[in-house]
């Protein structure tokens, strides 16, 4: 289905694949993240599609990060333009009006973690490692790694990771709460199709945008009253749409509900 070099894009059974092809360790050069944009994009328009898992091609690494040599040949005048792009890329995964999953084989490095940072979850073999090693670099995360992590796992935690740049396993990032979730090795992204399989069947799709939406604000909100209000306009949103009414007849009719997204 996908045009891209390399990244790939196949849907089935309303669940979009996309699928980072760079090999060896997958690293995010400015025309793999442009190909990333190009594949969120088209399942942003696809109405199809109810959920996505990012994952990877390759057994080694999920992603190593950014390419190293490419950045580094930049030059100072160029970098905030590379920051920039991956910012905007990663809010569109971030902002996705669907769930979006990631699948997680192997390392996650620099980049390739803060891309995991931006899925709604995060599903991981029991092989993968998790890094923010930028500062043996000189530089820190820049595509939202230093604010996603401390939202995420807590602002100590997140400097730990930072300040050090050691490796995380996959079961101190579950015991964290950097993933959700930890399978044997290979069972990543057939164990993040299942939690979007459970999705799709029984949840409101316009319930589950909303509540992606009003978490998301939430959090970066000011305050917690002024995160309450989000979630009352997101109930007020709700209690006029023909899900509510659907999800209320099965109900109470003891039948499973056929929501129609609107």
């Amino acid at each position: 289905m996908s045009a891209t070099e390399f990244v790939r894009l196949r849907v089935e059974e309303g669940i979009a694949v996309i699928t980072l092809d760079n090999p060896p360790v997958n690293v995010l050069s400015q025309k793999v993240l442009e190909e990333i944009e190009t594949n969120v994009d088209k399942v942003a328009a696809d109405s199809s599609v109810k959920g996505v898992v990012i994952t990877a091609a390759g057994t080694n690494a999920f992603c190593a990060g950014a390419d190293v040599k490419t950045f580094a040949s930049l030059g100072p005048e160029r970098v905030p333009e590379m920051i920039r792009l991956g910012h905007k890329i990663f809010s569109k995964v971030e902002n996705l009006d669907r769930p979006v999953i990631a699948a997680i084989n192997g390392l996650a490095l620099g980049g390739g973690c803060e891309m995991t940072l931006a899925c709604d979850i995060r599903v991981s073999s029991d092989r993968a490692r998790f890094s923010q090693p930028e500062v043996t670099l000189g530089l820190i995360p820049g595509w939202g790694g230093t604010q996603r992590l401390a939202r995420l796992v807590g602002p100590a935690k997140a400097k730990e990771m930072i300040f050090t740049g050691q490796m995380v396993t996959a079961q101190e990032a579950l015991r964290i709460g950097l993933v959700n979730k930890v399978v044997p090795d290979g069972e990543e992204l057939r164990a993040a199709m299942d939690i979007l399989r459970v999705i799709i069947a029984k949840a409101s799709p316009l319930a589950v945008k909303i509540a992606k939406r009003v978490i998301n604000q939430g959090i970066q909100s000011k305050s917690l009253s002024e995160a309450m209000e989000m979630e009352i306009k997101g109930v007020e949103e709700l209690a006029a749409s023909e899900d509510l009414k659907e999800g209320v007849q099965a109900f109470v009719q003891k039948r499973p509900a056929r929501f129609q997204g609107k």
